[in-house]
């Protein structure tokens, strides 16, 4: 027989069984993930330092710290939607990666310089970058399998630990840096592996012919199909979107607590000395990475075997449960509360624990989501719904720190409670009312299995 990889092209190539292009994408997305969480790290944190102190921040409360963070990280997944809208009617996927890419370097080396504007400057450029980048690349990810191919979802967990990989290591070296040395060491380091992420994509496009491209042209054989309004399939599949995207608020608007009220409790009221040495509060960002890239196998394994004991297995489901057992980690958070109202301080187990449970309930949803997204999204709406779904995840991080912000009024012990008994009544009632949901998807998870 022929060897047909000698004569394969570069976007024909298989790695590990996955197409060359989708380490391409894996390496570029970890690189843009290192940049965003080491910013995402230092954050609040930055902004509540005293302007006294050794190494100054702007100062601020808890509650105006939480409120602009909220208001930041919402503008970066809303950015999606128009990024999305240019990638299906101006530029395709992957010129809008690469447009967003270039604006990302730009906002993270703003960011390293020590003034009060270059912040907020930089700041705009890197929600600017992520809407360019954040959707379409995911829905390159699954360009890049033939439509009910088995291994579109290994391909979405593979690229889900590109991003955890970078995840894990932006808190602890930019962490490090900018809390140690200057805060905008840190800043500037994200932007220097940001740079990186920048040349793996660029020197990566030879991967990823026929892939992100542009199809709006007159002369696109797919043309037609963008003329055509949604068949009815299509509308029932959107209305399970739309009931995905509310889930999608709602797992974030409690998860990302871990960047706003949760960093701060780390910094603030946490005791954080370990063996005669104080960790830094940045670290604990680290934990949902590292419980990622240490128990992704071991969680997929169990819905596989779940799934070949013919019990439920939906993706709706799989959502449902992960939202039901993050709540169950703010259980850990109120026993956190609970012992700072006694001490003065609590213990680093506690949020050991929640971030523990947060990532196992993560890992039953995000990677799931993203797969669920482009099963049911029309072709040729494809970026402009991942935009969507973005954008849901930005509702949920805004959701989040108005929730943050109310534990000043409230207090954290309550604060806590409250996210544990929402999460756990909403995960059931998408339980109860499971069915219909996925009659609606009309098959879309369905496997076709490969001749």
């Amino acid at each position: 027989m022929t060897d047909k990889t000698a004569i394969l092209a570069p976007s024909e190539k298989i790695i590990f069984g996955h197409p060359a292009g989708l380490f391409v994408l894996f390496f570029t997305e970890l690189w843009e993930r290192f940049s965003y969480y080491g910013m995402r790290a230092l954050f609040t944190i930055f902004l509540v330092a005293k302007t006294t102190s050794d190494n100054p921040g702007f100062g601020w409360s808890n509650t105006d710290a939480i409120w602009l963070y909220g208001w930041y990280t919402m503008l970066v997944y809303l950015a999606s939607v128009p990024g999305g809208w240019i990638a299906d009617n101006l530029l395709g996927q992957k010129k809008t990666v690469m447009l967003g890419g270039i604006l990302l370097c730009i906002g993270h080396t703003i960011l390293a310089f020590d003034t009060e504007v270059s912040f907020y400057v930089g700041c705009a450029f890197v929600i600017l970058g992520v809407g360019g980048l954040k959707p379409n690349i995911s829905s390159m990810v699954g360009g890049l399998y033939k439509k009910g191919d088995e291994k579109r979802d290994i391909g979405f967990y593979i690229f889900y630990m590109g991003i955890n990989i970078g995840g894990f290591l932006a808190p602890l070296l930019c962490g490090w840096i900018g809390e140690t040395y200057n805060w905008h060491y840190g800043f500037g380091l994200a932007a220097i592996g940001m740079l990186f992420g920048q040349i793996t994509y660029y020197y990566g496009q030879k991967y990823l012919v026929g892939v992100g491209d542009f199809i709006g042209k007159v002369d696109h054989p797919e043309n037609e199909l963008r003329k055509k309004d949604l068949t009815p399939i299509e509308r029932d599949r959107v209305k399970v979107l739309l009931i995905s995207f509310l889930m999608i608020i709602i797992f974030w608007g409690a998860f990302e607590q871990a960047g706003g009220l949760m960093n701060l409790y780390a910094k603030q009221n946490t005791n954080r000395i370990f063996m005669g040495w104080e960790v830094p509060a940045s670290w604990f960002q680290s934990l949902n990475s590292f419980f990622i890239i240490t128990l992704a196998v071991f969680v997929g394994g169990f819905w596989y075997k779940w799934k070949m004991k013919g019990r439920e297995a939906s993706s709706l489901f799989k959502i449902a449960i992960g939202i039901l057992i993050m709540g169950w980690g703010f259980l850990f958070m109120r026993f956190a509360a609970s012992e700072y109202e006694l001490l003065g301080q609590s213990s680093m187990h506690w949020l050991f624990l929640a971030y523990l449970f947060h990532t196992i309930g993560e890992l039953c949803s995000s990677p799931v989501s993203l797969s669920f997204i482009t099963k049911l999204a029309p072709a040729k709406y494809a970026a402009s719904i991942m935009g969507l779904y973005w954008a849901a995840t930005g509702l949920g991080n805004k959701l989040a720190a108005t929730i943050g912000g109310h534990a000043a009024v409230t207090g954290e012990k309550t604060t806590f409670t409250g996210i544990f008994v929402f999460c756990t009544i909403f995960a059931l009632l998408i339980v109860l009312i499971l069915k219909p949901l996925k009659r609606l998807t009309h098959g879309a998870e369905d496997v076709i299995q490969n001749p």
